[in-house]
C-alpha cells in the first residue's frame, strides 16, 4: 500500500487534525459557546459602568465645546411665602420638625418670589424694624422648609451655625452706617452635597440670588421706590469640550483581558489534556508531524479568535459605545484579533511547561492577575498606579528598552491601544482613528510615543516569538517519560532533511544520573546463545536482512527519589526495569514477550516506540536507531502500535479516519479501508458510537484496528486481547494470525494460551531480564513436565466408584502394565479409584496410537474415564461440581446439550497462584453457549490432537511460574 510523504502528507495530516478539532469543539458546545459569546457579558458590564458614571455627570453642557456661549441667564432668587422660604431637604441634614408638609422630590433650595416685588426682608420684619433691632436674619432649614431666625450679633450666628451643622444654607449681616448707606454681608454654606450623583453649586443656587435680592430691596428702601429693579445676568465662559469618562479605556483592558482568558484557558487546557492523556503521543508514535499538529491548532483557534473579535466589535456597537462607533471598524477589529492571536501563541508556549490539565485554570488566573496589575500603571486606571509617573512606560521620559520589555506581555499592549483609541473618541467632537490614520498619533496624544500601527507590529512580532518558542520548548523540555531532544537539535541537518538516524544520538534522557548496571551472564543456554549472536552482529556491524528489530543491550533504569517529611527523609532505591536485553526479532514472525506484571514487557515496548528514553544500550528497527531523533522519526513511519488511548468524544469510525490520514493513505482508499478495518474487529455497528461509551474489549479491538492501518512493517501489540470475551478474543487472534504475513509483530501478553497459539518465538521475561527464549515446542521440551493422564475406574456395577466402592485390583494392575509396556512409565499417584501418570515429552509421538489402543481396551480394563492433566473440582453457581484439569480456561458442562444448542454450554475458569506457587481456581464466568470457534480440551482419546493442543498452554503454566520465581 503506497503511503504519502513530505508536503503531501503534511497537508493531509493538517486537514485530519483540523477536522478532529472541529468535531471536539462542536461536541463540547458549552465551552465553545463561552469561547465565542463571553464578550457579550463583559461588554454589558462595561455598558452598565458607563451608564452609572454618565448619570453622575449632571451638567452635560460642560462636556460640549463652548466657543460662543449663549445669552446671559438670570439666576433665580429666593422665594418667600409669608415668613417661610420653601426648600427641599438636603441629604445628611438633621431637620427640625414643622407642621408644614415637605415636598416629595428632593433638590437644592430653589428660591422664587410669591409677591410681585418678592421682598426678602419681609420674611422676618420690615427694613425699619431691622434697623431698630439690629438683628441678623438667619435662614434655617427645618423639615423641608426655610424659616428666618434673628440674632443680635455675628458671634451668636456663628455659635448657632457651629452647633447646628448642615442645617442652614446662609445668613445676612446688616450694618446701617447712616441714613443713606447700609452695609451687609452674606455668610453661606458652600459645601455641595450630592445624592445619586446630582448636585447644584450653592454659589449659583443660593449666594448670588440672595445677594441680588438683598441689594434690590436695600435700593428700593433707600430710594423709596418699591418697583425699582435691574437685570443681572450670568454668562458661561468660553471653554473647550471636557473629556468624557470612558469605561472602555478605564475598565476595558481588564474586561477584554478576561474575554481573552476564556480562550486562553480553554486552549491551554486542550493542549495539556491531549498531552496528559497521551493522545498526542499516540498520534506521534503513528507518524504525526509536529508541524501539522501545531498548525491545525493554530488555524482552529485563529478562526475562533476571528469570530470572537467580530462579536466584541458588534456587541460594542450594539451598546452604542463611541469607542466602537467613531473609531474605524477595521482598526478596532484588528486590534482585538491580533491580541487574541497573540494570547494563543502565549498559550502554546506555556503549555510546554505544564503537565497537568488541572493546572491550566490556575495558570490562566495568574496571567489575568498579572495583567490586571500591570494595567494599573495607566493614569485612567480606577485602582492605583504602580509607577511613580503616569503613562509608564509609554512616555518620552522612559527609554525604548523599558517599552520593549513591557510590550512583551500581551495585556500591556492591549491596555495601551485601548487608551489611545479612547483618547481619540474622548469627546463628542473627536473623530476617532481611521484606517488611513492608524500609523499617526491620536489628535490629543501630545507625546506620540506609540501609534496603533506600532501596536499591531508588536502584537504580530511577539506572536511569532511565542509560536517559535512553543515549538522549541516542546522539543527540549522533557515530557512525562523524560524524553527530549538536544538544545541545539535544529542545527542538525538531518532534522530538516530526514536522512540518517542509524547511529546513536539525538534523543536525551532526563531521568537523572543512575548507577551503571553490571553485566549478568544469562543462566539459560538459549538466552546466552541469542545474546552471543546479537553481540557478534553488532561488533562486526552486520545487518541481517531477515531481522526486523535488533535489541543491543537495552537497559532502562529509574533513579531513586528522595521525599522530605517532618523530621524524616525517605529515599526509594534505584529500579532497573530492563537489564541488558539482547535479542533479535525476525521479519514475518510474531515474537511474544510473556511475563507477569512488572517483568519489563511494556517498558521494552515503550523504549522501542520512543515513548520512554533508554538509559543503556540501543535497538535498531529496520536499521534505524531508537536513540536518534531522526531515526525515531523514520521508525514511526513504518510501525503500528496498539495502545488503549482514545478520544471519548470521537466515534470509532472517526478514529480510523484520523489515523488513516496520519499514516498517509490515499484519500480515495480511506473509506474502504475504514469499513474493512471496522468489519475485521466486529465494530461495524459500533463504528458510529462515541468511544467514551465503548467497553474495554471494544476499545482494545479499535486499538488493534488502528495499529494495523497502512500495512506497517512492524506492529507492536501491547496486551491486545485484555478485557475481551472468549469469542471476540478468538476472532482477534485470527486477525493477528492473518496480519503476520509480510511483517514483524511484537506482542506482549499474560496469557500462555495466547502466546502458544499466535507466536513463532516466545521470550519469557521476569524482573527485567530475559529468562528463556525459543519456540513453543522448544520451551515445552526443555521445561515442560509432560502430559498428566488421570485414569478413573468403574465399580462392579459399571458406575464410577463413589470413593468407598471396591475397584478390581486386577484392572489397575492391567492398566499399569499397559502404560509400562507402551510408554515405560509407572504411576505417579494411585488410590482406590484413580491412577495418575506423568508422560514425558519424548513419548509425545507415541501418544496418539497409545490412547487409541487404551480406548479400545476401556471396557476390558474397567476404565470409567481418561483425563489429561491434574484434576481439581470446579463448583458452579448452580451447585454442580465438575472435575477439570488444572489450568483449563474453557470447560464444558456435561449434560447441557439440547436441540437448540447441540454443543452445550461452558464457563471460563479464572486461575491464580497460591502462596506455594501452585495454581488454584479464583472464579468462573457465567454460563455461555459453546461457540464453534472454541475447542474444549478432550477428555478421551477420541480427539487426541485437539487435546494435546489444548494442554500445551497448561504445561506452560508450570514453566511460567518456575522461571519467574
Amino acid at each position: 500500500m503506497a503511503l504519502r510523504s513530505g508536503a503531501a502528507l503534511l497537508v493531509q495530516q493538517y486537514g485530519a487534525l483540523f477536522r478532529k478539532n472541529l468535531l471536539l469543539s462542536w461536541r463540547n458546545k458549552r465551552a465553545t459557546f463561552l469561547h465565542l459569546f463571553s464578550s457579550f457579558f463583559f461588554i454589558f458590564l462595561i455598558f452598565c459602568i458607563q451608564e452609572a458614571i454618565d448619570a453622575r455627570i449632571a451638567p452635560v453642557h460642560l462636556l460640549q465645546e463652548r466657543a460662543r456661549p449663549g445669552a446671559p441667564g438670570v439666576p433665580a432668587h429666593p422665594a418667600l411665602r409669608g415668613q417661610v422660604l420653601r426648600q427641599v431637604p438636603l441629604p445628611r441634614l438633621r431637620l427640625e420638625r414643622q407642621r408644614q408638609r415637605a415636598p416629595s422630590r428632593p433638590s437644592w433650595p430653589a428660591f422664587g418670589t410669591t409677591t410681585p416685588a418678592g421682598p426678602f426682608l419681609r420674611a422676618s420684619t420690615t427694613m425699619p424694624a431691622l434697623r431698630r433691632r439690629r438683628q441678623s436674619p438667619v435662614l434655617r432649614i427645618s423639615h423641608g422648609l426655610a424659616v428666618v431666625l434673628s440674632f443680635g450679633t455675628a458671634e451668636e450666628v456663628d455659635a448657632w451655625l457651629y452647633s447646628n451643622p448642615m442645617r442652614c444654607p446662609g445668613a445676612l449681616h446688616f450694618t446701617e452706617l447712616n441714613s443713606s448707606v447700609i452695609r451687609y454681608g452674606i455668610q453661606s454654606n458652600s459645601t455641595p452635597v450630592t445624592k445619586r450623583g446630582q448636585f447644584e453649586d450653592p454659589t449659583f443656587k443660593f449666594q448670588i440670588p440672595l445677594q441680588i435680592a438683598a441689594e434690590r430691596e436695600i435700593a428700593r428702601s433707600l430710594i423709596g421706590d418699591s418697583k425699582f429693579s435691574w437685570v443681572v445676568g450670568l454668562k458661561e465662559f468660553a471653554h473647550p469640550a471636557i473629556e468624557i469618562f470612558s469605561a472602555v479605556a478605564t475598565v476595558g483592558p481588564a474586561f477584554f483581558l478576561a474575554v481573552a482568558m476564556f480562550s486562553f484557558v480553554l486552549q491551554i487546557s486542550s493542549l495539556i489534556t491531549e498531552k496528559e492523556l497521551k493522545l498526542r503521543q499516540s498520534m506521534t508514535v503513528m507518524g504525526l508531524y509536529d508541524t501539522a499538529y501545531w498548525l491545525s491548532w493554530l488555524t482552529w483557534e485563529g478562526i475562533i479568535a476571528i469570530l470572537s473579535s467580530l462579536f466584541i466589535v458588534v456587541f460594542g456597537m450594539m451598546f452604542q459605545f463611541d469607542f466602537f462607533l467613531n473609531n474605524s471598524f477595521p482598526v478596532v477589529f484588528l486590534l482585538f484579533f491580533l491580541f487574541q492571536l497573540n494570547m494563543i501563541g502565549f498559550a502554546f508556549m506555556l503549555s510546554a511547561f505544564i503537565s497537568k490539565a488541572s493546572s491550566s485554570t490556575t495558570v490562566g488566573f495568574s496571567i489575568f492577575i498579572i495583567g490586571f496589575l500591570t494595567q494599573a500603571s495607566y493614569p485612567n486606571h480606577p485602582i492605583f498606579c504602580l509607577s511613580l509617573c503616569y503613562g509608564f512606560p509609554y512616555s518620552q521620559i522612559f527609554g525604548n528598552g523599558f517599552r520593549a520589555i513591557w510590550s512583551l506581555f500581551p495585556p500591556n499592549l492591549l491596555a495601551e491601544a485601548l487608551k489611545v483609541l479612547s483618547q481619540a473618541t474622548s469627546t463628542p467632537d473627536d473623530p476617532g482613528i481611521s484606517w488611513s490614520r492608524r500609523a499617526k498619533c491620536a489628535p490629543k496624544d501630545t507625546e506620540c510615543v506609540i501609534s496603533i500601527n506600532d501596536i499591531y507590529i508588536w502584537l504580530v512580532a511577539t506572536f511569532f516569538v511565542w509560536f517559535i518558542l512553543a515549538i522549541y520548548f516542546d522539543n527540549i523540555i522533557p515530557n512525562a517519560s523524560g524524553v527530549r531532544k538536544p538544545i541545539f537539535y535544529f542545527l542538525n541537518p538531518g532534522y530538516w532533511t530526514g536522512k540518517g538516524g542509524s547511529q546513536k544520538g539525538g534523543i536525551c534522557s532526563c531521568i537523572g544520573s543512575v548507577p551503571p548496571l553490571g553485566h549478568v551472564t544469562p543462566d539459560d543456554e538459549d538466552v546466552l546463545q541469542e545474546e552471543s549472536i546479537v553481540k557478534a552482529q553488532a561488533k562486526e556491524g552486520l545487518v541481517d536482512p531477515n531481522v526486523a528489530v535488533q535489541i543491543r543491550g537495552l537497559g532502562k533504569t529509574y533513579p531513586g527519589t528522595t521525599q522530605l517529611g517532618c523530621c524524616k527523609c525517605k529515599r526509594t532505591s534505584t529500579y532497573h526495569a530492563i537489564k541488558e536485553l539482547w535479542v533479535n526479532f525476525a521479519k514475518d514472525q510474531l515474537f511474544c514477550l510473556l511475563g507477569p506484571n512488572g517483568a519489563g514487557k511494556t517498558t521494552t515496548i515503550n523504549c522501542l516506540t520512543g515513548i520512554t528514553p533508554v538509559t543503556g544500550g540501543d535497538a535498531l528497527v529496520y536499521g534505524y536507531s531508537i536513540r536518534n531523533s531522526i531515526g525515531m522519526s523514520n521508525i514511526r513511519k513504518i510501525i503500528g502500535v496498539c495502545f488503549d488511548i482514545l478520544w471519548d468524544l470521537l466515534t470509532g469510525e472517526e478514529h480510523l479516519y484520523l489515523f488513516t490520514n496520519i499514516k498517509g493513505l490515499a484519500p480515495a482508499s480511506i473509506k474502504s479501508v475504514v469499513e474493512k478495518s471496522l468489519a475485521e474487529v466486529r465494530l461495524t455497528e459500533g463504528g458510529k458510537v462515541r468511544a467514551g461509551s465503548y467497553s474495554g474489549g471494544m476499545k482494545r479491538r479499535l486499538s488493534v484496528a488502528i495499529a494495523l492501518i497502512g500495512d506497517p512493517k512492524l506492529v507492536v501489540l501491547d496486551e491486545p486481547t485484555t478485557g475481551m470475551d472468549p469469542i471476540t478474543r478468538r476472532h482477534v487472534w485470527d486477525i493477528i494470525e492473518d496480519a503476520k504475513k509480510g511483517r514483524a509483530i511484537i506482542l506482549t501478553t499474560h496469557s500462555m494460551e495466547e502466546a502458544d497459539i499466535l507466536s513463532d518465538r516466545i521470550g519469557i521475561m521476569a524482573k527485567g531480564r530475559l529468562r528463556s527464549i525459543g519456540t513453543s515446542i522448544r520451551l515445552k521440551s526443555r521445561f515442560g513436565t509432560g502430559f498428566i493422564a488421570n485414569v478413573s475406574f468403574a465399580a462392579s456395577n459399571g458406575a464410577s466408584p463413589p470413593g468407598g466402592d471396591v475397584v478390581s485390583k486386577a484392572d489397575q494392575e492391567a492398566v499399569k502394565r499397559f502404560f509400562k509396556t507402551h510408554l515405560d512409565i509407572v504411576p505417579k499417584e494411585e488410590n482406590k479409584a484413580f491412577l495418575t501418570f506423568v508422560i514425558p515429552h519424548d513419548r509425545e509421538a507415541l501418544l496418539t496410537k497409545f490412547f487409541a489402543e487404551l480406548q479400545d481396551k476401556q471396557e476390558e480394563f474397567g476404565i470409567a474415564d481418561i483425563q489429561l492433566g491434574r484434576l481439581v473440582t470446579l463448583t458452579l453457581t448452580s451447585g454442580t461440581s465438575v472435575q477439570i484439569p488444572v489450568g483449563a480456561q474453557f470447560v464444558g458442562i456435561p449434560g447441557t446439550e439440547s436441540a437448540e444448542n447441540s454443543r452445550g454450554v461452558m464457563v471460563e475458569v479464572y486461575w491464580q497462584q497460591d502462596d506455594s506457587g501452585a495454581l488454584c481456581i479464583s472464579g468462573h464466568s457465567s454460563e455461555m453457549p459453546i461457540p464453534p470457534s472454541v475447542q474444549l480440551p478432550a477428555t478421551l482419546a477420541a480427539n487426541m490432537r485437539h487435546s494435546f493442543l489444548g494442554r500445551t498452554w497448561v504445561q506452560f503454566m508450570g514453566l511460567f511460574w518456575t522461571l519467574i520465581k
